[in-house]
């Protein structure tokens, strides 16, 4: 399918809607979508032989098998989904801030990118391989060429898109099964982890030599499983944004009920099955068609996730819980960032080198007390700046001048 750019196509909500500079709900689901990626980076993190197709050999329990199945059905390759959803969304609204401003908004955004592109590739060789933002920078430009485009034909995109992409994986399981092929060498793969788990314990130099070395692999599989998932979620993101969705989330109350059921249904059965092929299946037929099936299936687990948040948000307690995600939400960036320099200071030769050394339920733990301590310090931080210090930086950038920074907004 051919998407073609539509002049006159809005760039934002529909006129007569209510678009404040910022809103609330996006900030708390960008707050949510925060955890859940920090709950899957740290399990890469805290181990070498994650991702590797084979366990790590020193946590072997009952309890470890648990906690990593229960990470992969319900948090990967879920949580990143809902934050490049709202990548696409917030597209729509600085475009509209942009235009309300009478500022030129593409290079504004050409800027941006540029900024995202520099942080994610610092983040990739110094702290952190698995990085998205150099990703989401090269992606912005394709989400830039096409941004006229109305969104019905966003949507249609996105399916078809997905659909392909999940067919490829298909085929290439079919192949896979009919030259009977397939599997990975164990005890290979094992002392490969043992090797990087050595190094990444080593100095400063050490650890950022593995990095680079894991690099064309994580560039292998963000080019061909996360990237397509990605802009997929943008141009739903930007169909979202453009008809004011989130700007009175209480009209679309039965949407929000169907995206649950469908997506805690198919969702649920798709992340187990992908949980499974991922033990002791990896490189077979098998793991692509878990592939092929957490590719159609997590966007739906990752809407109800999304929609579960929005009906708390919209409940009796949701200023609550708003008040407690959004602070996070606004300053995602430097959240997202400093979530990998101190897992870095803990798991790498950065730090304290526990990479290897610690359970996955204790993993799970350190990620929930370090999401709860930046809960508690976005909101010290906005309440006496209006900018987190890379969202700061960002801006400078993107508006070429400096904006305010002392002076609360929380």
């Amino acid at each position: 399918m051919t998407v073609r750019p539509t002049t006159g196509a809005p760039t934002g909500p529909p006129p007569g809607t209510s678009v404040p500079d910022r809103l609330l709900d996006v900030d708390a689901l960008r707050g949510f979508a925060l955890w859940g990626i920090l709950m899957v980076n740290i399990t890469f993190m805290a181990s070498a032989h994650r991702g590797t197709g084979v366990e790590d050999p020193a946590f072997g329990s009952a309890l470890d098998t648990a906690v990593r199945l229960t990470i992969q059905a319900f948090f990967e390759a879920k949580f990143y989904l809902l934050f490049s959803f709202l990548f696409g969304y917030s597209f729509t609204l600085q475009s509209a801030s942009a235009n309300r401003g009478g500022a030129a908004f593409v290079p504004r955004f050409l800027r941006r990118c540029a900024g995202l592109l520099v942080l994610g590739l610092c983040h990739a060789v110094l702290l952190f391989p698995g990085d998205i933002l150099s990703t989401y920078a090269v992606l912005g430009l394709l989400l830039l060429a096409v941004h006229r485009i109305r969104p019905r034909t966003a949507v249609r995109a996105a399916v078809v898109l997905t659909v392909l992409t999940a067919a490829c994986y298909l085929l290439l399981a079919w192949a896979l099964a009919a030259t009977g092929g397939g599997g990975i060498d164990t005890a290979a793969v094992t002392e490969q982890g043992r090797q990087a788990t050595e190094a990444l314990r080593g100095d400063p130099a050490s650890v950022i030599g593995a990095h680079l070395r894991q690099l064309p692999d994580v560039a292998f599989m963000l080019a061909f499983f996360q990237a397509p998932a990605a802009f997929s979620a943008f141009l739903l993101g930007l169909a979202a944004g453009k008809k004011g969705v989130l700007s009175d989330v209480s009209r679309h109350a039965p949407l929000l009920r169907r995206l649950q059921w469908a997506g805690f249904t198919a969702g649920t059965a798709g992340g187990l099955l992908w949980a499974h092929a991922g033990h002791g299946y990896s490189g077979t037929a098998y793991h692509l068609v878990a592939v092929a099936v957490d590719m159609l299936t997590a966007p739906l687990l990752a809407a109800a996730y999304a929609a579960t948040v929005l009906r708390i948000l919209a409940g009796p307690r949701g200023r609550r819980a708003a008040a407690a995600l959004a602070p996070a939400g606004r300053m995602a960036l430097t959240n997202y960032l400093g979530q990998s320099l101190v897992l870095a200071l803990v798991f790498t030769g950065h730090g304290t080198a526990l990479v290897g050394r610690v359970p996955p339920a204790l993993v799970a733990l350190t990620a929930l007390a370090l999401f709860a301590l930046q809960l508690v310090l976005s909101r010290w931080w906005l309440a006496r700046h209006p900018y987190g210090p890379v969202e700061w930086a960002l801006r400078t950038l993107t508006l070429a001048r400096r904006p305010r920074w002392k002076g609360g907004s929380v």
